[in-house]
């Protein structure tokens, strides 16, 4: 079927985000999501769920969001510039993990599907998303898990589409302000819509499905570690990244409060917590200068 079926893009989203959600809530062990939803002014909307203060995460956002409108926000267009005029509907999940523990690396995913329409032209769509890590100390046991199991995800699918998406990744993951890697990247793709509507989503559904398999395994063998206050500090240090790129470099973010989105699903992605430091440097040889040296710059894992 090469007809964009919005119903079915939807049911699995909202399935995705369901199992999403009880995974980590059993992977925490003592704390549950609460859910809002939310109706958008200009049409749509969705539920955002939170899992505060538990033993693991001491927050994880999950969203659902499904918002439409009549003219397609300048984000949106600036790279597109054919969509201007059109109507649009934009679905998907996106979540973000701040665990406690710093051993335990913050990890964000999401999956979505855009379409555009205008009477007389055939409609514009296409699926877009990814997954990838952010340690605050490296273990190359995890990142070759991770990148493991978006090699294998993708494997169906081509040859050549991990490398092309981990570049993806490793490129748009990138804080030009300080030329550095937010993380050790993963998959990122957008703009997918060939061959067909149904490869495109069973590509969007295998990333989506494919996160807590890259995830969880690296949650269960780091929130058991100690970990003490000079731990925490580099971590709450290091999270500033997170907010510098969120706040100047993501396009989702910028997408959602151009559309008139939900402000405060939209800022989930924050850290809870965060501290900034003027002129910081690692101490020469220690576990946080490893980081630096070892796991931010780009690099094949595989």
């Amino acid at each position: 079927m090469n007809v964009p079926d919005i119903a079915v893009v939807k049911r699995f989203l909202l399935e995705l985000q369901d199992n999403i959600c009880q995974q980590l809530s059993l992977a925490d062990g003592s704390a549950s999501f609460t859910e809002d939803s939310w109706e958008r002014p200009g049409g749509g909307g969705g539920r955002s769920r939170v899992l505060r203060n538990g033993s693991v995460f001491e927050q994880a956002g999950v969203n659902f969001s499904h918002v439409h409108g009549d003219a397609m926000p300048t984000s949106a267009t600036a790279h597109r510039p054919e969509l201007a005029g059109r109507s649009f509907e934009a679905l998907g999940v996106s979540l973000v993990i701040h665990p406690e523990n710093p051993y335990v690396p913050t990890s964000h995913a999401n999956v979505r599907f855009f379409i555009a329409e205008k009477p007389g032209a055939d409609p514009v769509w296409w699926f877009g998303g990814g997954f990838d890590l952010t340690p605050f100390y490296g273990f190359k046991e995890d990142a070759l898990h991770w990148h493991q199991t978006a090699f294998d995800l993708c494997q169906p699918f081509g040859e050549d589409v991990y490398p092309r998406y981990k570049k993806w990744c490793d490129d748009y993951f990138y804080l030009k302000h300080r030329d550095e890697q937010r993380g050790i990247g993963g998959l990122f793709f957008d703009d997918l819509n060939t061959p067909d509507f149904d490869h495109s989503f069973r590509f969007m559904q295998a990333v989506g499905n494919g996160f807590l398999d890259a995830y969880l395994p690296i949650v269960a063998r780091r929130k058991a570690l100690p970990w003490g206050e000079r731990e925490r500090q580099f971590q709450l240090y290091r999270r500033g990244r997170y907010v510098e790129f969120n706040l100047v470099w993501d396009r989702g973010t910028l997408f959602g409060l151009q559309t008139g989105g939900r402000t405060e699903s939209i800022l989930m992605s924050m850290p809870p917590l965060v501290r900034w430091e003027y002129d910081y440097q690692p101490a020469d040889d220690s576990p946080e200068a490893a980081l630096y040296r070892d796991f931010l710059p780009v690099k094949d894992w595989l």
